[in-house]
């Protein structure tokens, strides 16, 4: 019998951490969440302190069973799982399913938290545990509540007045917004042009380039030549001033000295790993998990190579930085130690310094040595990580600058500026250099200037002018929108993985190389927010609210009292917008007029993507649509473009049969349609296809229903044939398997008959999307009020601002009432926590 069972969130975790604490240890993994909202109407109840519904989790729902029965042979549980926001909740969510089920009579009940998985770390904790912490529970049941609140609420609109299968969410949106306006600034920008004039000088034989600083005694700026005429009236001047030579009027040199940066947290881990190792930030968060958790060295038990992945501090505790000195001093010299340990600060509002930025446990296990021990991902993050951190650590870089202002002519009235930068002492420059968005070159790179005094005179090859033209802003990268979702306070680091996969999932966003790019539907989805749900798309709203959610992790703000006073305003807004009509969201665009018809052409969304419309409803006649090809943007698309998207069908004439046949697209893609039947044109352009390509089509599709076809009874229309789960029987109204104990092509017409008569009936195509239409038109009305029958069934969930301390064997003795009620058996969506996603945006 195990005495202590311990709680992990992961199986890698439980494994690596039982082989440190022995036998008397029993360490199980939860997979993460282990319940959820109840995905229906009302599981958040705002009539009543917005108790909530949850329900365990199915897929994670034998674990919690294994981990009862467990329990029932144990003295004591230890609930271990990460130490962060989201590890609280599932602590103290577990906790409570165990409460439920009254298992913790008689049970020493302890919260053990540790940030790096070493014998020595767990270890410490398992000696000092503490209680759950209220406060971050709440936080993390606010997070989750107001995610439910804007996704199952605002989500349904989109899909009535946009299409469906959209989503909105509190932190995705803004996201989309600042992807969405960086486009509108592109779309927008007018290039200016703008010259630069360049001397190229020589002394000693040693050329090198100066920059015109000064013309006709006035400071030259971006702009100060910007056309051709401007450009050659200067370089007349210049050279007639010059004379062939320039003249050094002065000479500066500097030293100057480059602080490493600070070690790395999660956002900025992401952020490099994008930058030099070209990661996702979901890859980097998966790669990080596996090097936390644990991992064998050289056959020997497995141990976390870092610290924990998710974290704001960029601190590092005192033993670290010790072993860190000790380890550049003989690896790297005495020189390259600075006289005091390097003390960074925080930027981030909510970082809890007891947290420390992310780490190598060990800094003696250098990257090279260890590599064989770990895939190719986990050797290159390790590296990067192992790089930082003791660069953080290591003396500054030193730079011999030198600038000099080089004259055209005796009066100095045109000044021309030469720089040049060596590196005198690379410190940690020596193991780390931090990456950057751009590509303008190596800012470290020696720049060598001859040696120069004032008042020499040196010879000038020539005066370059060159034409240039100012760019755009560029487009996000990964590492860009998370280095500017931190600056704006959207969100968490810890969730930036999966606000960026969502955008993508939803298609609401492209890549263009290594850039976003909005898709229609995300310029779409972002104006339908930012008209008509403009305050909770503001960046300052956004970040106020996470700010105050931090401040509900700290105790200093009440849950319940923010979630009213966002509730109440954002479903009277909810209210307000279901009116909408469709055309008013989907941002109709008229193209010109139809030659033929002489009908307006317009542009917009629809429930299955843009279309092309000739005509309108208010018309006699129907109007005509036409759905875009792949790769057209229906804000770019001309009016020829369009019209050409109503060559189709196209009449291809007969089959040798006799069968005609037409080119369409349909909802599944391009075909061929002969007689009644129809051939995918998979590879083929329905536009351009031939007569005799699409001929080989039909004949290679009636090839495939022939060898398909096992009998045919032509005059009953009763088939025998292969399809994609066995050989079945049609009437062409009903299917009918083929018993076991019967040979397909023995069958007679009787027996056909027979076994079609005793089918159930097809389902009738629509009622499910209908119950799934009528789902979607719950409006913020009906979410906030529940019957008096739901609230009295929730008076359990509606005590959940009670205490959750159930972190000793007295406390949990005490406990009668659940912070929260569980449903019974409703089908819940899975929030299985991992690496690279946490309860943030959608419902």
């Amino acid at each position: 019998m195990s005495r202590n069972l311990v709680i992990v969130e992961s199986p890698a975790k439980a494994r690596t951490i039982e082989k440190y604490l022995g036998k008397d240890y029993e360490v199980l993994a939860s997979y993460g969440h282990v319940r959820d909202l109840v995905p229906k109407e009302g599981a958040v109840d705002t009539e009543h302190d917005f108790a909530m519904r949850y329900d365990i989790i199915d897929r994670n729902a034998k674990q919690v069973d294994k981990i009862a029965r467990s329990l029932k042979k144990s003295d004591a549980l230890l609930l271990a799982t990460d130490p962060d926001r989201e590890g609280e909740a599932i602590a103290w969510h577990l906790l409570e399913l165990l409460r439920e089920r009254g298992l913790l009579e008689d049970k020493h009940v302890a919260r053990v938290v540790f940030h790096e998985i070493t014998k020595k770390a767990v270890g410490s904790a398992v000696a000092n545990p503490r209680e759950i912490s209220d406060d971050l529970v709440n936080a993390q049941q606010a997070r989750r509540a107001l995610d439910y609140l804007v996704g199952f609420n605002l989500s349904p609109l989109l899909w009535r007045k946009v299409q469906r299968g959209l989503s909105a969410g509190r932190v995705q949106s803004p996201a989309l917004r600042l992807i969405c306006e960086r486009d509108a600034e592109i779309e927008a920008f007018i290039p200016q042009e703008y010259w630069k004039i360049e001397a190229q000088v020589e002394k000693d034989a040693q050329p090198f380039s100066a920059r015109l600083s000064q013309l006709d005694g006035e400071k030259v700026e971006q702009f100060t030549v910007n056309n051709q005429g401007s450009a050659d009236a200067a370089l007349e001047t210049l050279t007639k001033a010059a004379q062939g030579q320039l003249r050094v009027v002065k000479v500066d040199r500097k030293q100057r000295k480059r602080n490493p940066a600070p070690p790395f947290t999660t956002s900025t881990l992401q952020q490099e790993a994008a930058r030099k190792l070209g990661f996702t930030a979901k890859r980097t968060m998966r790669t990080a998990q596996s090097l936390y958790e644990g991992v064998s060295i050289d056959g020997a038990e497995a141990t976390g190579l870092i610290t924990y992945m998710r974290t704001d501090s960029v601190s590092l505790a005192a033993d670290a930085v010790n072993e860190l000195r000790s380890m550049i001093g003989k690896r790297y010299g005495d020189k390259n130690l600075p006289d005091a340990p390097r003390t960074f600060k925080t930027k981030s509002k909510n970082a809890q310094e007891a947290h420390e930025a992310i780490r190598p446990t060990e800094s003696a296990r250098i990257p090279d040595e260890i590599k064989s021990n770990l895939t190719s991902d986990q050797a290159r993050l390790y590296e990067l990580i192992w790089q930082r951190t003791v660069a953080s650590q290591m003396m500054h870089a030193l730079f011999d600058t030198v600038s000099a202002d080089l004259a055209a002519g005796d009066d100095a009235k045109h000044l021309f500026r030469a720089s040049g930068r060596t590196l005198r002492e690379p410190g940690f420059l020596s193991v780390y250099k931090e990456g950057k968005d751009d590509d303008k070159g190596d800012d470290d790179a020696d720049k060598r200037l001859p040696h120069l005094e004032e008042n020499e005179l040196l010879k000038l090859a020539e005066i370059i002018p060159t034409q240039h033209f100012t760019e755009p802003p560029p487009r996000f990268t990964e590492a860009a929108l998370v280095k500017t979702l931190e600056e704006y306070d959207i969100g968490r680091p810890s969730t930036y993985a999966s606000i960026i996969s969502t955008l993508q999932d939803r298609e609401y966003v492209e890549m263009d190389g290594k850039a976003f790019m909005p898709t229609p539907l995300g310029k779409i989805v972002n104006k339908f927010l930012t008209d008509h749900f403009t305050r909770y798309v503001d960046y300052k709203f956004t970040a106020n609210l996470e700010d105050r959610l931090d401040a509900v992790s700290r105790g200093e703000e009440k849950w319940q009292p923010l979630l009213r006073e966002f509730w109440d305003r954002f479903s009277e807004q909810i209210e307000s917008k279901q009116d909408l009509s469709r055309e008013e969201v989907a941002q109709a665009r008229e193209l010109g007029t139809d030659p033929k018809s002489g009908k307006p052409v317009i542009v917009r969304i629809g429930r299955f993507g843009p279309f092309v419309q000739i005509g309108s409803k208010d018309d006699e006649e129907k109007p005509k649509f036409a759905g875009l090809r792949k790769g057209q943007d229906m804000d770019k698309i001309t009016l020829d473009e369009a019209l050409y998207l109503f060559t189709l069908p196209r009449d291809l004439g007969e089959t040798p049969e006799g069968e005609e046949m037409i080119v369409n697209v349909g909802r599944f893609g391009p075909y061929v349609r002969y007689g009644k039947k129809f051939a995918s044109l998979k590879e083929d352009d329905p536009y351009t296809v031939t007569k005799e390509r699409a001929l080989e089509v039909v004949a290679a599709k009636k090839e495939a229903d022939a060898k398909k076809l096992i009998k045919h009874f032509e005059a009953e229309g009763i088939k025998v044939q292969h399809g994609p789960f066995g050989v079945y029987i049609t009437d062409g109204k009903k299917n009918a398997s083929v018993p076991k104990d019967q040979e397909p092509a023995d069958l007679t017409l009787e027996q056909c008959q027979e076994i079609i008569a005793k089918a159930p009936e097809k389902k009738k195509r629509g009622r499910k999307g209908a119950a799934k239409k009528d789902t979607a038109k719950t409006s913020a009305k009906s979410t906030a009020k529940t019957t008096k029958s739901t609230a009295a069934k929730k008076t359990t969930a509606a005590k959940s601002t009670s205490k959750a301390k159930s972190t000793t064997k007295t406390t949990a003795a005490k406990k009668t009432k659940a912070k929260g009620s569980t449903a019974k058996k409703a089908p819940a969506k899975s929030s299985t926590k991992s690496a690279d996603s946490a309860n943030e945006g959608d419902a």
